[in-house]
């Protein structure tokens, strides 16, 4: 299964993160498949840059966030058109 989920970069006691599309099975610093964007929770405020387009399309083929790219992914307003696709597919479906 394919997942969204962080993986640690920086320093040691200065993290930030990469947001990367990865097969569950690998360790969480290893190789990945794509990169969408990353997260820096040390700034004040915290930066957060995502790739909306490619995360859309990654969610719609399965891939599944953990707990802390969901809301990550959340803030972004990455779900807001995931959602916006999914009714627009239906309503063409319908018709």
């Amino acid at each position: 299964m394919v997942r969204i989920r962080l993986t640690r970069m920086g320093k040691k006691k200065q993290p930030f993160y990469r947001i990367v599309v990865v097969d569950q099975r690998k360790r969480r610093d290893g190789a990945y498949i794509e990169s969408l964007g990353y997260y820096d929770p040390i700034k004040d405020p915290y930066i957060l840059n995502v790739d909306v387009d490619k995360a859309v399309d990654w969610i719609l083929k399965g891939a599944q966030p953990s707990q802390t790219v969901k809301n990550l992914l959340r803030k972004a307003g990455v779900f807001k058109k995931v959602d916006e696709i999914k009714r627009t597919k239906k309503k063409e479906e319908n018709q």
